[in-house]
């Protein structure tokens, strides 16, 4: 009975495709053929699903991902779009400043990510993978870098960077980069330092690569999250700023700037440059104290100097060195050493004033005048008589010459007082002393001695009396010169110490 319903189903489908027409007839035949080719296809998948079964999701993914893949091609699937770079940058670390050759070595951690749009897949294929890391240099990566690059610093290899399904690529690496930097050592050892790092594709025109910021300019500044703050230098802020140029009117470029802003940490230079020196200072001001007529102060001076002297030559390699310019706190080094040599200069003055006067004349009346009078007033010195010039009766009678009548006068007296202590005396006749003019030569020997002695003692005196006004004039020279030494030793430094705290709070 199955093959006679067999037999009339088959004289059916002949009858019926003999009254078909032929456009309908085509189509049939056309319908028959898909459907046997879907059926081949399913079976084949079936077979390579059977086949790849064992095989794991991510090889999968890397074979259909790489297979066909050409990393030197800029991967848009149209060429009018731009490829946009997103970079971040974070400082890990001031490793160097090197202010003679004008470099800055720093430790960033740098990241970067870009659509690769040769670079997708559905996760649902590959067990439900949404990233991987593959090797950089399988892939397209942007021409980015550094133009103030000066050396290859010695950055750790990161051969991988990881892919989305999207197609997002994000590059993390840590980077060390050595930079040329405009250094400013002014300041120092109360310097603030800003360095630039200028991150641009080197090939690539804005129409090819654009670069933006990853995160927000506000997160990039103050971000001190992994900064390593142990060091000599402190990190204020790191700036971001993007910029469009062209060179000579080519085509245009992105570039994006980073300001990273650092300030020295002071105290280790306060220490060991800016107290010994002060310190060196003030004994020389306390050294005025000794008295000017002794040379122990000369001595003392001539000791200080080659002190600072020796405390300069020890100092010298810690102090920056440029070609361009000295720091503020060099000029400050040379205006102490002047100032202790101006110091000792005064002092030898006034030790030439106060010793070796009886080669000097008398203290002209205009310096007594200045200097003994004027000056002591100006100078508030409480016992000012003792500074006013005074004559002793001595000085006066050793200014007019000795004479003949003079002496015999003294002759006369002699004789007068002679006669006299005979009669009191009541001792025996001594015989009469010759008349005036006729004195015996014994005697008036003794009366031409008398006379020298009288002018050697008057001469003492007025030698005396001159060493006593030049004396009093180097005195009052003294504490002239003393205060101001002393005024423009603290103006100085206290310039100096206002110029510092304000940089340094500034």
């Amino acid at each position: 009975m199955w093959n006679h319903c067999e037999e009339e189903l088959r004289k059916t489908a002949t009858l019926w495709i003999r009254a078909m027409p032929p456009s309908t007839l085509w189509a049939f035949l056309a319908l028959l053929l898909f459907a046997f080719m879907f059926q081949s296809e399913a079976a084949r998948k079936g077979n390579n699903r059977t086949l790849n079964s064992a095989k794991p999701a991510l090889l999968q993914l890397s074979d259909y991902l790489l297979t066909h893949y050409r990393k030197g091609v800029r991967p848009v699937q149209d060429w009018r779009r731009t490829t946009n770079v997103a970079i971040d940058v974070m400082v890990y670390a001031i490793l160097s400043v090197d202010e003679k050759n004008q470099v800055l070595t720093t430790y960033l951690w740098y990241r970067q990510h870009w659509i690769d749009e040769f670079l997708r897949w559905n996760p649902e294929d590959f067990d439900n993978i949404t990233q991987m890391s593959i090797p950089t240099e399988s892939i397209w990566v942007p021409d980015i870098l550094i133009n103030e690059f000066v050396d290859v610093g010695k950055s750790p290899d990161i051969p991988y960077v990881y892919i989305r399904y999207h197609g997002e690529v994000q590059n993390l690496k840590p980077i060390q980069v050595v930079t040329a930097c405009s250094l400013d050592i002014y300041n120092f050892p109360f310097d603030v330092q800003n360095c630039s790092l200028t991150f641009t594709s080197w090939l690539h025109n804005i129409r090819d690569i654009n670069i933006s910021l990853w995160r927000q300019p506000e997160l990039v500044k103050f971000d001190k999250s992994i900064f390593m703050n142990q060091g000599e230098w402190e990190l204020l802020y790191v700036l971001s700023q993007f910029r469009e140029f062209s060179v000579e009117g080519s085509d245009s470029y992105a570039e994006m700037k980073f300001y990273v802003v650092i300030r020295r940490r002071p105290l280790f230079y306060a220490v060991s440059l800016l107290l010994p020196s002060i310190f060196l200072m003030v004994m020389d001001i306390v050294g005025f104290y000794l008295p000017p007529d002794s040379g122990e102060r000369v001595s003392f001076k001539i000791t200080l100097l080659l002190g600072y002297s020796v405390f300069l030559i020890i100092v010298s390699d810690t102090l920056p060195a440029t070609a361009i310019g000295t720091p503020l706190i060099g000029i400050y080094f040379v205006v102490c050493m002047a100032l202790l040599v101006i110091s000792l200069t005064e002092t030898i003055l006034i030790v030439r004033l106060v010793h070796k006067q009886d080669l000097q004349p008398h203290v002209p009346d205009w310096v007594k005048h200045l200097v003994l009078e004027r000056a002591t007033i100006l100078l508030c010195i409480r016992d000012r008589k003792k500074f006013y010039p005074s004559r002793t009766p001595s000085s006066d009678i050793s200014r007019h010459p000795e004479n003949n009548d003079s002496t015999a006068k003294l002759n006369h007296y002699g004789c007068e007082n002679l006669r006299k202590y005979e009669r009191t005396a009541g001792a025996r006749p001594l015989p009469a002393p010759p008349a005036q003019g006729e004195s015996s030569p014994v005697v008036e020997s003794i009366l031409q001695e008398i006379a020298a002695i009288r002018q050697f003692l008057e001469k003492r005196d007025e030698f005396r009396d001159i060493a006593r006004e030049w004396l009093q004039v180097g005195y009052v020279l003294d504490v002239l010169l003393f205060r101001v030494y002393l005024v423009a030793v603290l103006a100085y430094s206290i310039t100096l110490g206002t110029l510092w705290s304000i940089w340094q709070y500034a």
